[in-house]
This record gives structure tokens, sequence and C-alpha cells, in this order.
């Protein structure tokens, strides 16, 4: 019975040992699952951050990827726009060159061109100041007396009529003497004409009062001294008249030239005496300036021309008439040689024929004979056959002189 407890006891204790063994087994797998769950657990939670880290890290790089490439396709699309857009400027950038260029070179020449018109208008204020200053010395000049503005004006009149193609002491004279009704004159110039012609050019004009007119600042004064001068003018004009040059000399036409040296003092006395040129005319005096008087002296030339063509034209026609009869007696000389070179070919024929027949055919007998010559055998002479040609007759020496006189150019003097 003991033994029975004990083993009872015993197994008691070995089923309560076993039952805490399985218990603590138990109690060891529960901590093992739970241990493990909360390993797979942090697993888990590990796993899960890395792979967001990973997702963060991936769409990084994917994002850096994305923009790298974005970059670089942004970069590549603006250098191809760039270059796009420098192929399409270039044209523009080029003709900008040279619009720059040509904009450089109009402005180097207007540079050049405007220093160049500085220059000009300087040099031009400069000779308007000389000429200024030339024609204040040239106005206190012929303020000094009549004699120094008759000394101009006869330079002035002797410069026109040379520009007309005038020869001094030729065509004109100069400070001539000369006798008339009314005692001795002595005209300024004057001047021949062709046949024998000629008139008279006074050049002694007072320009005093024009001269103090044009330097009064007041109109009335300016007026009065242009009517002043207008009727100097007017006075000089009658003692023309009064001389009759045209009395002097043997042929000439019945007026006298009143030479004016200068348009402008005319035309200041015509405007106030607009009857001058009327009263001048019915007074025998043609007033002129150095335009008017030019034309008057190249008509003179003109008749001077004609007259020296038309002495020209009969000396013509005198050498004609001699080159003529020339010709003639030169002619007869030349058909007289003609006829004695027919007549010595028409002998020379006529001993060529006699040599022929009557000598060499005797000579020629010889060498039938066959005797030694020794010369050359005789040659066979032929007559000339060229006949002279005739002259044609020239006229008769008085009717060529007749016909080159009628034919001869006449001119009008």
């Amino acid at each position: 019975m003991n033994i029975l407890v004990s083993i009872t006891a015993v197994l008691g204790f070995l089923c309560a040992a076993a039952c805490a063994l399985w218990a603590m087994a138990e109690r060891t797998r529960a901590v093992r699952a739970q241990t493990r769950a909360d390993l797979l657990e942090e697993q888990r939670q590990s796993g899960a951050e890395i792979l967001r880290e990973q997702a963060a890290q991936s769409a990084n790089a994917v994002g850096r990827e994305l923009v790298n490439r974005a970059t670089e396709t942004f970069r590549a699309q603006d250098l191809l726009a760039q270059a796009k857009l420098e192929a399409q400027l270039k044209p523009v950038a080029e003709t900008l060159a040279k619009f720059e260029a040509h904009v450089a070179a109009v402005e180097k020449i207007r540079a050049e061109e405007t220093g160049g018109v500085k220059a000009q208008i300087a040099q031009m204020l400069e000779a308007t100041t000389a000429t200024r200053e030339e024609a204040r010395k040239l106005s206190a000049a012929l303020r000094r007396g009549a004699g120094v503005q008759g000394r101009w004006g006869e330079q002035m009149l002797r410069n026109v009529l040379e520009m007309a193609g005038l020869q001094a002491r030729i065509d004109f004279q100069e400070q001539v003497t000369l006798v008339g009704d009314k005692g001795l004159v002595r005209p300024d110039v004057v001047v021949r004409m062709a046949g024998g012609g000629a008139f008279v050019i006074d050049a002694k004009c007072s320009l005093n009062a024009f001269l103090d007119a044009q330097e009064c600042l007041d109109e009335s004064e300016r007026e009065a001294g242009y009517l002043r001068h207008a009727l100097s003018v007017r006075a000089h004009m009658h003692s023309l008249s009064a001389k009759a040059y045209w009395d002097s000399l043997e042929l000439s036409p019945d007026f006298v030239v009143m030479f004016v040296p200068g348009d402008s003092f005319l035309a200041a006395a015509v405007e106030r005496l607009p009857d001058l040129y009327t009263e001048a005319m019915e007074r025998r005096v043609i007033v002129v300036t150095p335009s008017s008087l030019f034309a008057l002296c190249k008509a003179v030339a003109y008749g001077w021309r004609v007259q020296e063509q038309h002495i020209n034209a009969k000396e013509i026609a005198a050498l004609g008439r001699e080159l003529y009869q020339r010709l003639s007696i030169m002619g007869r000389h030349i058909d007289d040689l003609g006829k004695s070179l027919g007549a010595a070919v028409g002998k020379y024929n006529a001993f060529v024929g006699s040599m022929e027949s009557r000598v060499l055919s005797q000579a020629r007998k010889f060498e039938e004979l066959k005797v030694d010559h020794q010369a050359a055998p005789l040659r066979e002479l032929a007559g000339l056959e060229a006949a002279v040609a005739p002259l044609v007759k020239l006229q008769s020496v008085e009717s060529a002189a007749l016909t080159v006189e009628n034919d001869a150019p006449t001119c009008a003097a």
C-alpha cells in the first residue's frame, strides 16, 4: 500500500512535474511566439521603413533622373531654338553689320564734307572779307577824284574791247587827238570799223553820287543820292552830245558811245530818269554797259572778219587764175613730150625692123656656116607696141581765168 501510495505520489509528482514542464514549455512557446511576433512586427516595421526609404530614394533618383532628362531636353531644345534663331537672325545680323559699316562710311564722308564745307565757308568768309576790303579800297580810290574814276573806266573799257576780239592800236586807238569844227577833241577810244568807218567811245562817267548813296543809312538820303547820280549821268550825256565827235571823223555814224562801267550804275540812273535812254538817242548818244558794249564790239569784230574773208576770197580767185595758167602751160609741155615719145617709139620700131631684116638676118648666116665666133647667139629684136596716152586738152587761159573770176565767192563788207 505504501508502495502504491509512493507510486501514486511519484506518479502525481511526475504528473505535476510534467504539467509544470508542459506549462513552462507552453509559456516558453508563448514567450517565443510573442518574441517572434514582436520580431516580425519589428521586421515588418523595419521593412516598411526600409521600403519607404528605398521608395523615397528611388523616387528621388527617378525625380533627379527626370529632372536631368528634362533639363537636358530643355537645354537641347534651347540650343536648337538658339541655333534656329541664330540661323534666322544671321541675315539680319549681316545686314545690320553692312548697314553699320555703310552708316560709318557715310558718317565719315559727312564729317569730311562737313569739314570741307566749313573750310569752304571759312574761305568764302575770308574771300568776302577780302572782297569787302577791296571794294572799300576801290570806293576810297574812286572818291579821290575824277581822274581815278576816269582811269578805272578806261581800263574797264579796254578789257571789254579786248574780250570782244578787238586789238589795241589795230582795231581801236586810245586817247587820239581829233580836229573838228569845235577845235581839238580827245576821245577815250576810237573804234575802227570795216570799210573805213569809225566811232568814238567815252568812259568818263562820274560815280561820286552813286557811291555816296550806297553809304547812306537813311532811305531819303539814299534816294536823294541816287537822284543826284542820275542827273550827273544825264549832264555827262549832254556834254558828249555837244562835242559832236562824229564831225571830227571822216567816215563815222552820227553817234557817240557813252560807256558806264557797271550795269548797277546805269540801272540806278534809269530807275530815277525813265526817259534817259530816249533822251540819249535823240541827242545821238548810245549809253552802254560792259554787257551791251561787248555785243556792239562783237558786231564790229564780225565786220572785220567778213571783210578779211572777202579779201581772202579775192586773193584765192587770183591764185586760182595763176594756178590754172601754169597748169595750162604745163599741159602743153606734157602734150609735146607725149608726141615726142610717140615719134621716138615709131623711129625705134623702124630702126628695129631695118636692123632685123637687113643686118641681123645676114649675120645669122655665120651660125649656119658654123663659124667659131665665141659669142652668144644673136637675139631676135622686137618692136615696142605701147602707145602714149593722149592728154585731154585744157581750156584756153582766157576762158579759164574768166570762169575762176565768175566763180569766186563774194562777201559783203
